[in-house]
């Protein structure tokens, strides 16, 4: 309700972007102190830091289970539709695996037993990576080649990467892992916050009127777009969470909070940029 009465012609550039700023410290200050202390900016899954991921069917409760294993480096136990649980384990030496995976089949023949090696996910981690700086890359050339001017790209750049950075941070305040499906999460991040600043700034740059016409205009076909995809988000996560789908549920969490965090950065940060930029230029 208080978005929806917010009026983008109200605020001056500088109150715009103060808020989204401060947020954007905190976020950084969170991120540095993971990448300083677990060596990735975002606690690693067992995607990124090896380890052992066991699916099997009991009526057991997560705490009997963890009771059960509490000889070896668990994790966590999640749970899933038809009693299902999945348990994650960290990196073991070859022994400990080994009187682990008997443990299980001995328990529940019917169990699966997956293991990422520490080297195999290293190379995940420099994949993700890369991945993330490509798609950097290529929505940097296509903002530039779009605009044609710093300013205007710049905001759109720096809104994409705020939004990664508190997201990010916010996964690890809300104890989400970075993993191969919160990665592609991040990554489909980047292309809708393209998407919705390029919309404003396409509005107030390429159409004709006057500026506070132009933002109220955009602003309001923005907040359509942005709520309607968050609601059907949040209908996934809904569905995930009641039927205790562990990773569609982390990755709907990632993009909830992602899309909150775009709506902020759209219509403060690069609203409040190019409303500088065009203020600057007179109006024109």
């Amino acid at each position: 309700m208080g978005l929806i009465q917010y009026d983008v012609n109200k605020y001056s550039p500088g109150q715009m972007v103060v808020i989204p700023m401060i947020i954007l410290i905190f976020s950084l200050a969170i991120l540095g102190y993971n990448l300083a202390t677990t060596g990735m900016p975002v606690r690693p899954g067992i995607d990124f830091s090896g380890g052992t991921a066991v699916t099997l069917f009991s009526t057991d409760t997560p705490d009997q289970l963890k009771s059960a294993f509490s000889g070896y480096p668990l994790l966590s136990v999640g749970e899933g539709v038809n009693n299902g649980k999945y348990l994650r384990f960290g990196p073991m030496d070859d022994t400990s695996l080994q009187s682990l995976a008997t443990s299980i089949t001995s328990q529940y023949p019917d169990a699966k037993i997956d293991q990422i090696g520490a080297s195999f996910g290293q190379t995940l981690q420099q994949q993700a990576i890369i991945a993330l700086i490509i798609s950097f890359i290529g929505m940097t050339i296509v903002v530039f080649l779009a605009f044609r001017s710093f300013v205007p790209s710049a905001a759109v750049i720096l809104s994409a990467f705020t939004d990664i950075a508190m997201t990010a941070a916010a996964m690890s305040l809300v104890g989400i892992d970075l993993s191969l499906p919160t990665t592609a999460a991040l990554l489909m991040l980047i292309g809708y916050s393209v998407d919705s600043d390029i919309l404003l700034t396409m509005r107030v740059l390429k159409r004709q009127g006057k500026l506070e016409e132009k933002l109220s205009g955009a602003f309001k076909t923005g907040i359509i777009m942005t709520t309607t995809t968050i609601a059907a988000v949040a209908a996934m996560w809904m569905v995930a969470f009641a039927s205790q789908i562990t990773v569609i549920w982390e990755i709907a969490t990632v993009l909830l909070i992602g899309l909150v965090v775009d709506m902020m950065n759209t219509w403060l940060t690069n609203a409040g940029i190019i409303k500088w930029f065009v203020l600057k230029r007179g109006g024109k």
